[in-house]
């Protein structure tokens, strides 16, 4: 489903964000990224992403190199990846359905179906009642929710999430985090990115580790 193979990340001159990375991640599996702060958790993100390309090495996703696919093929990979980045990339002119709806009008969904759709991802999340809100008149937690609506709405088979709970408070980090165990036991492949020890505690079957000098791939929660 994802592979690494020997992948460096670099910008311009400076040093090796990441250095050498090698794993494998089967279909529908649940995986926890985690590391000190500036380590590459979020870069390795956007290298599957597609959403950065690699200094070296080969990045597979679905049986192709997203690194080198032509640019008229990306959008087709991505639609299978939902994508919630901490920058969670909101357009405030537009009602909070309307940003969770965004994906599938892109896909030529009926409206109807999709205004459904949004609803029930919505709903998923705790944003019940708050349809037609604007992101701006929303808390930072509720606009986090929001935009994993958006990325779960189009049912992908992978999603990546960076630091999802950061700006939610208990319950309703446990229910985000719900919302993906639900979705990976219908095989949906997982992974998040967090320093939660807490959270990767209680969830955590697979974490790959990164940090400065090394990178480990440790079955349930890094010590």
């Amino acid at each position: 489903m994802i592979e690494f193979k020997h992948v460096f990340k670099s910008y311009g001159r400076g040093p090796n964000i990441l250095a050498d990375i090698n794993f494998h991640i089967q279909p529908g599996e649940f995986v926890f990224i985690s590391g000190p702060s500036g380590a590459g958790k979020s870069t390795l993100l956007r290298l599957i992403g597609g959403l950065e390309t690699p200094t070296r090495g080969a990045v597979h996703v679905k049986g192709n190199r997203i690194d080198q696919l032509p640019a008229r093929a990306q959008p087709y990979i991505r639609r299978n990846i939902g994508l919630i980045l901490q920058d969670v990339h909101l357009l405030n002119d537009r009602r909070a359905i309307q940003n969770v709806m965004l994906p599938l009008e892109v896909l030529g969904v009926e409206y109807k179906i999709a205004a459904k759709r949004a609803r029930a991802a919505m709903e998923k999340v705790g944003l019940a009642g708050k349809e037609d809100q604007y992101p701006i008149e929303m808390s930072g937690g509720e606009q986090q929710r929001l935009a994993i609506a958006r990325a779960i709405v189009n049912k992908p088979a992978i999603v990546i999430a960076d630091e999802p709970t950061a700006n939610l408070d208990a319950v309703s980090a446990k229910r985000i985090m719900d919302v993906f165990k639900d979705f990976n036991r219908v095989g949906v492949t997982t992974l998040i990115a967090s320093h939660d020890r807490a959270l990767m505690a209680h969830y955590a079957r697979r974490t790959l580790l990164i940090e400065p000098d090394r990178f480990s791939d440790l079955i349930g929660t890094p010590l």
